[in-house]
């Protein structure tokens, strides 16, 4: 018996109203404008409602929204949220063409765009404007990413207060969705363009021939299975500059607005110190949600989240500096940690955690991590430990603002590095928590590594703390700096600073100049970094620099719909409906007033459904067929998704998915639709680490992770067998060559294994370079003076080019 078809499905007889999406780009120096227009066309016989709903980089700052329907254009008004809600609802149920775009309640890097009455035959195309200031990488490169467009990373919960709109999203598979996405680029830069890569399939890149502007564009049938990824390579980035921007023409002064704005990019030559500190405690807060058994990409599913994770949480480990103190916490629905408090750092601690490293599994349910949160900070804190908090995850929360305020409420007591695991993980979260506490934000997508960037982090957190951090203007008599973005507390090597100011007063002739000056110090040592700047500004039609003030000012103040303060929420709506930038407590809405009559007919609704990025995963040896659940779950007050589970080679009763049974017993009725990955995190369905072996890699066979498991906390390794393997020698030969009989052994196994990692993996040194460090301290203090003898050997006995001095105390 030919057994039921599987796979994602959805409503597919209705026709979608959302036929494409085009995207222009404009990258200038560090910051990108971009514009997308969605082209809707109403195929059905009936008045269309449609719902639209998509990411978007938490740092963008949405300034603009218009409708063109049937070849009229209607510009949206900025209103506060309740107020927009309110007239588009009167607006529709009038029978008037209305569109409404929002922010998400619960997070700021979620927009749903709402069209209400788009009559029969009707066409319309939205667009919105955003800018954004671009992030650099380790390398150099400026990072653009447009999120995967209509991945739904977040079930959103909409509740009822404040009249929020409900939106259930459908999911398809990538190459059944009905719509097409084209994206186009200009970057231009004074600093000249070294280069531009893509992640995605793209058409010939065009350069100018001095190289200060480049054209970029995809190639046609762009899927939506990752997102879209530029890095752009400037011959100079790491320049300091201020960016002068005009006020608004026919705008009073004494407003943002109105009054000139500056961009001070600083990027301060901080020096490195050479003896990390071996204070502080380190808790590590690992995703162990039910999507990390995804695979890390799309293209190359050879290793799962959790499986990088596991290998990353080892590198760590072993990184970790003798007398410091650390934890690890997994959370899911519920959350567990390794040790009840947080244990100093010892050889038997170590084995201890690593062996629990080793067991751990993607295996608990949801992504709730405020639980987690609060028990790690109703500890009491360890004198002499400042806390470094480590968080890794690959999806979203529904209460991302809760969340970061509970952050930045302890914000002054530790430092917070969070980590967004592949595509689709919440920007909002991720960048939110680590400015909450002054640490620092990493994304990893693509064929990244985890590991790199997760030991950068704990490098930074190694190093000593800059102190007394202060920014000092000094400009002509009559002019001054109202800064806009809070004055920096943390700064890390090798990390760009961004602030805004407000330029008041009376502005000098256009050949005066002024300058910013960034003060800290480090160790007891004063530091400046000057930069001098044209007090002349320029015009940008945009407003871009403005827009990004206020979106920084924004941040700063803004918790949500529902958590902001009054105080602040007064600010926030101040500031937003002045520069025109969406915030959680304003949304566009425009009203095609114009009509000769309302539209007639009853209206029809239509969500607008996602690529799923994960379609094409299998379980059990068959792919998932997932759904969502129209019934609330217990103890929530929103609907949550389930999931069926095509098993393989077998028919479920009445020729159906059976529905699966949810935690708190009893089914669900429900409506067969297509889930993202993290969909299926609070499904009781049983899945185990066997379960998931065909999708996994077996790393354990990787020589470096072998060597990298054999080293001991205080950075030596022993002369064993293991040790052997990885080398590619026997025991008997390595023990044979040892050229000083009087150092233990240990000495000359830990001298082989560094030389080893410098001629084998030199490519790597960003992972494994602190628990090097380790390493070359233990052999100085161990071996003494026969530390130059042992490593003129092991050079010669493997047969290195690797130069001794890498042994330099």
């Amino acid at each position: 018996m030919v057994s039921p078809p599987c796979g994602l499905l959805t409503r597919q007889k209705e026709p979608v109203p959302l036929k494409s999406i085009a995207v222009t780009l404009s990258i200038r120096d560090f910051v990108a404008g971009v514009s997308a227009t969605l082209n809707y066309e109403n195929e059905r016989t009936v008045p269309l409602e449609a719902f639209f709903v998509f990411p978007m980089d938490e740092d963008s700052a949405v300034h603009s929204f218009e409708a063109v329907v049937d070849g009229k254009k209607i510009v949206a008004e900025l209103q506060e949220k309740s107020e927009a809600r309110t007239n588009y609802e009167n607006a529709i149920s009038q029978g008037q063409q209305a569109f409404l775009l929002e922010e998400d309640d619960q997070a700021g890097d979620i927009f749903s765009c709402n069209v209400g009455n788009l009559p029969p035959g009707s066409k319309a195309a939205l667009t919105l404007k955003y800018v954004q200031e671009l992030p650099l990488e380790a390398d150099g490169a400026l990072r653009y990413v447009l999120p995967a467009i209509l991945n739904p990373r977040y079930q959103l919960l909409r509740g009822t207060e404040g009249g929020s709109l409900q939106v259930n999203t459908a999911v398809v598979p990538a190459k059944d969705v009905p719509y097409t996405l084209s994206l186009a680029a200009t970057i231009s830069s004074q600093h000249g363009i070294k280069s531009v890569q893509c992640n995605c399939p793209a058409n010939p890149i065009e350069y100018l021939e001095d190289k200060t502007s480049a054209q970029i564009s995809l190639a046609d049938g762009h899927k939506f299975d990752r997102d879209v990824e530029l890095l752009v390579y400037y011959s100079e980035v790491h320049t300091p500059s201020v960016a002068v921007e005009m006020g608004a023409p026919a705008t009073k002064s004494d407003s943002l607005m109105g009054d000139p704005s500056a961009m001070v990019s600083f990027y301060p030559n901080i020096p490195e110190a050479q003896s990390p500190t071996a204070c502080g405690e380190f808790v590590f807060l690992m995703d162990r949600s039910g999507s990390m058994h995804c695979p890390m990409n799309n293209q190359d599913p050879s290793q799962l989240r959790i499986g990088a994770a596991k290998e990353t949480l080892i590198w760590l480990l072993k990184s970790l500096p003798l007398g410091c103190y650390f934890n690890i916490y997994g959370f899911g629905s519920t959350f567990e940690a390794f040790f009840p408090e947080s244990v100093k750092y010892t050889q038997d601690t170590m084995e201890e955690a690593l062996k629990r490293v080793k067991s751990m599994d993607a295996d608990l349910g949801g992504t709730e991590i405020l639980a987690p949160l609060k028990a790690i900070y109703s500890r009491a804190s360890i004198p002499g430990h400042p806390l470094q908090l480590f968080v890794f995850t690959d999806g979203e929360v529904s209460d991302t603002f809760s969340v970061i305020k509970e952050v930045k409420s302890n914000g002054q007591r530790h430092r917070c590095f969070s980590f967004g695991i592949g595509e689709g993980a919440s920007t909002s979260l991720i960048k939110g928590i680590a400015r909450a506490s002054g640490g620092a934000a990493e994304f990893i997508t693509g064929n990244e590594r985890m590991q790199s960037k997760a030991l950068r982090a704990l490098k930074r957190s190694l190093q000593p703390v800059v102190e007394d951090v202060s920014l000092s203007w000094d400009l002509p008599a009559g002019l001054s700096a109202k800064m806009l973005s809070p004055e920096p507390t943390v700064i890390f090597r090798g990390q760009r600073l961004i602030v805004y100011a407000q330029l008041t007063g009376t502005m000098p002739p256009a050949e005066a100049t002024g300058k910013v000056c960034l003060k800290y110090t480090l160790q007891g040592t004063p530091f400046e970094n000057p930069v001098a700047f044209s007090l002349q500004p320029k015009s940008d039609a945009n407003l871009t620099i403005h827009r990004l003030a206020a979106k920084s000012f924004i941040q700063t103040k803004d918790m949500g719909f529902q958590e902001t303060p009054a105080n602040d929420k007064k600010d926030i709506l101040k500031i937003s409906l002045e520069c025109g930038v969406i915030s959680s407590h304003t949304a566009f809405i425009a009203i095609n007033k114009d009509l000769n009559k309302p539209v007639q007919g009853p209206l029809a609704r239509s969500d607008v459904p996602s690529p799923m990025l994960f379609a094409q995963s299998r379980m059990f040896g068959a792919p998932i067929m997932l759904c969502s659940a129209s019934a609330p779950m217990p103890g929530n007050s929103a609907p949550r998704f389930g999931a069926c589970v095509s098993m393989p080679r077998k028919r479920c009763k009445g020729g159906g998915p059976k529905l699966p049974r949810l935690r708190g017993g009893g089914t669900r009725s429900m409506e067969f639709q297509a889930l993202s990955a993290d969909a299926y995190d609070d499904v009781s369905v049983g899945f185990s680490s066997t379960d998931m072996a065909d999708l996994e890699t077996n790393h354990s066979d990787d020589p470096l992770v072998q060597l990298i498991s054999l080293q001991k906390a205080d950075g030596s390794w022993d002369l064993n067998e293991g040790l052997a393997v990885v080398l590619g020698m026997s025991l008997g030969d390595i023990q044979a060559a040892l050229p000083v009989k009087s150092v233990d052994s240990s000495g000359w196994a830990t001298v082989l294994a560094v030389v080893w990692l410098h001629d084998k993996h030199k490519d790597m040194k960003c992972e494994w370079e602190l628990l090097e460090r380790k390493a070359v301290a233990w052999i100085h203090s161990h071996a003494g003076s026969a530390t130059d003898g042992l490593v003129k050997a092991a050079v010669g006995f493997l047969k290195s080019s690797v130069d001794p001095a890498v042994f330099a105390p």
